[in-house]
This record gives C-alpha cells, structure tokens and sequence, in this order.
C-alpha cells in the first residue's frame, strides 16, 4: 500500500470512528437548530452535547479500552468480527441511555428524538447482522450523520445546498474507499453499512416526525 495513502485512510478511520459521530451530528444539529429556531436555552445544548459526548462516545470506548487491557479485544478499531459482541452490548446500552436522555430528560425537539431512536436501532441491527456478517459501522455511523441532517432540513422545510449534499457524498465516497483500501471490508459491506446508516435515521422522521 501506498504509505501517504495508508497513512490519511488510518486518519479518516479515526476521526470518523462511529462512537465520534453522534457527537459530531449533536453539534451539527444544535448549531443549526439554534440558528433557525433561537427558542431553547444554551445550557439546553450544552447539556445535548456532553451527555451524547460521554453516553455514546466516552462510555463504550472505555469498556472497549478495558476489554483490551483483558486481552478479549485485540484494538479499538476491533477489525476481527468476533470480538465485536461485548463492544457492541456496552455501545448499545450507552445508546439506550442516550435515547433516555433525548426524550424523557431533555425533551429533545422531534427530529432529534426520531434520530437517537434510529441510531441506537441502526447499532442493534449491525450488531446482530456482524454475527454472520462484517457489515461496516464506519458507515453506518456516517450513513446515519446523512440521513439525520436529512431528517433536520425535512422538519425545518428546507432543502440542503448542493454544496452540502456534495460533502455529504464526497465525505460517505472517500470514507468507503478509505476502509476498502485498508482491507477492513468489502464494497458491499461499506455500501450496506451506508444504507443501513441513512435508513434507520431517515425513515423514523419521514414516516412520523413529518
């Protein structure tokens, strides 16, 4: 492999590593939600952020740590699917606390409720779709960033810029390639992985959000 190439591949890997998502789409949507609506308090998305922060990210990737210290996981990108059980029972349960935290705490507007449901769907299915095959959670993760800003500009009326729908494909294409050159999945487990992502957060908002 070509070493700048296998180099900005690990890269993306990382900073697009599915626990950092949700993070990722609770800024995004805070941060244009405040912009069109001016109506929720700033603790509101400070609160939004951290809690997704430490539920969805912090909290599953130290049970992963410590399921590497034990010896049961080999890494925290955990590349061989039979280790994926524990991680994905700690990911799921996080998820599930999360969604708590959405709806019944913060009283999250609709579309972010619908997508925290989707995302902790969409990691229930990958888990039990990696027992007989390695579907990709990258992509899941960023298909499902995708269709939760897709939900967002559904709720608000508005349709996305070409600019944005550009760096939405540009960002899903490269991350594919990304975990195809580095051996990691096939093209059909990337493009499921996608698919499965925008489904799970996309579908719940246009079937009962809308």
């Amino acid at each position: 492999m070509n070493r700048w190439t296998d180099i900005a591949a690990k890269a993306l890997s990382v900073v697009l590593y599915p626990l950092f998502v949700p993070t990722y789409g609770m800024v995004l949507f805070c941060l244009a939600f405040a912009r069109q609506m001016h109506v929720l308090p700033a603790v509101w998305f400070a609160v939004a952020i951290i809690g997704t922060f430490v539920l969805t990210c912090v909290l599953p990737v130290t049970a992963i740590w410590i399921l590497i210290r034990q010896g049961r996981v080999t890494d925290l990108q955990i590349a061989d699917a039979g280790q994926r059980t524990m991680p994905f029972v700690y990911t799921i349960m996080g998820f599930g606390f999360w969604c708590y935290l959405m709806l019944a705490v913060l009283h999250a507007p609709r579309f972010i409720g619908l997508v925290s449901i989707g995302a902790t769907v969409a990691i229930i299915l990958v888990a039990l779709i990696n027992r007989r095959w390695k579907i990709s959670a990258h992509l899941t993760g960023i298909g499902g960033l995708v269709g939760g800003m897709m939900s967002y500009y559904m709720g608000i009326g508005a349709v996305p810029s070409y600019g944005t729908l550009a760096l939405w494909l540009g960002l899903s294409l490269v991350l594919m390639y990304a975990r195809v050159y580095l051996n990691a999945h096939t093209p059909a487990q990337v493009c499921a992985g996608w698919l499965l992502g925008i489904a799970c957060t996309f579908l719940p908002f246009y079937l009962y959000g809308a």
